[in-house]
């Protein structure tokens, strides 16, 4: 690579990570300052109002949604289809790099996801119904601190401890890998060409790296679609199986649901991606 295609890497890297950054601290203020208000609304609420609420909420950009609708689950406020659709329509920090790349595309594929997560969520419920697959085995209740007051408080525990320790860092060395691969891929090999000839390939594989319960791994196909390598099916696909770090509370609660939300997001994943690739998307 020339000086010149790695500096820009470097530059784009970095305008990226604090664009991101900015957005991560307003959605965690939005999220705090609602705290509470959404529990209080769904506990009086019908059926429905679940699958809209929490696929709205895994929409949110980051990973503080998905954080929500797993609480909300494991105090039994949504079912096991409206958690299911929410991690659908989650995309984790990846949604922030999307919004600072392609913003018009983001808003449509966010307003999409947020469409299948509702559909997804009254499917799965009835699929677990009709089948009497047994969900929350392991139900228990977990205790979350309550919040402190101040501004020292909330930079030390939310910016720093969490968006910076946690998330910021990892966006920036994802960002900055898949940035050099995608720049060495396209110098090297005629990447346009295998991607047109394997879409399928590429779209099983960003179902199998979806099911990684991490952020980072997704901003490859992030980066790809950005560079117009790959189609917006592969795109959509990846996103609605992948849902960055949501998953881990999840994980630590029972990871029976787990690998079954996982495989419900796996198999809806594969049936929407392929619907899209064959009308042409």
């Amino acid at each position: 690579m020339t000086e010149g295609i790695i500096i820009k890497i470097i530059r784009d890297t970095i305008q990226i990570t604090l664009l991101v950054f900015i957005m991560m601290t307003i959605v965690d203020i939005v999220n705090v300052w609602t705290r509470g208000k959404v529990s209080a609304y769904l506990k009086h609420g019908k059926k429905w109002r679940q699958y809209i609420i929490s696929s709205a909420i895994g929409t949110t950009p980051g990973c503080v949604g998905g954080f929500t609708n797993v609480s909300l689950y494991i105090h039994g406020m949504i079912s096991f289809g409206a958690l299911v659709g929410s991690m659908i329509s989650t995309s984790g920090d990846e949604a922030f790099v999307m919004i600072a790349l392609f913003p018009k595309t983001a808003l449509v594929l966010f307003g999409l996801l947020f469409i299948f997560g509702i559909i997804v969520g009254w499917l799965t419920d009835k699929i677990v119904k009709t089948t009497n697959i047994r969900i929350c085995e392991d139900c228990k209740e977990i205790i979350f601190h309550d919040e402190e007051k101040g501004f020292k408080h909330y930079f030390e525990k939310h910016i720093w401890n969490h968006i910076i320790k946690q998330h910021l860092w990892k966006v920036a060395l994802w960002t900055l890998g898949s940035l050099f691969i995608v720049e060495f891929s396209v110098k090297h090999w005629n990447l346009e060409a295998l991607s047109s000839q394997y879409t399928i390939v590429i779209l099983l594989l960003s179902i199998l790296i979806g099911l990684i319960p991490e952020s980072g791994p997704h901003l490859i196909f992030i980066t790809l679609y950005a560079n117009g390598i790959i189609p917006f099916s592969v795109l959509f696909t990846s996103c609605a199986v992948q849902d960055g770090h949501s998953m881990l509370p999840m994980l630590s609660y029972s990871i029976k649901d787990s690998i079954k939300i996982k495989a419900f997001n796996a198999g809806f994943g594969l049936i929407f991606g392929l619907t899209l690739y064959l009308l042409g998307l």
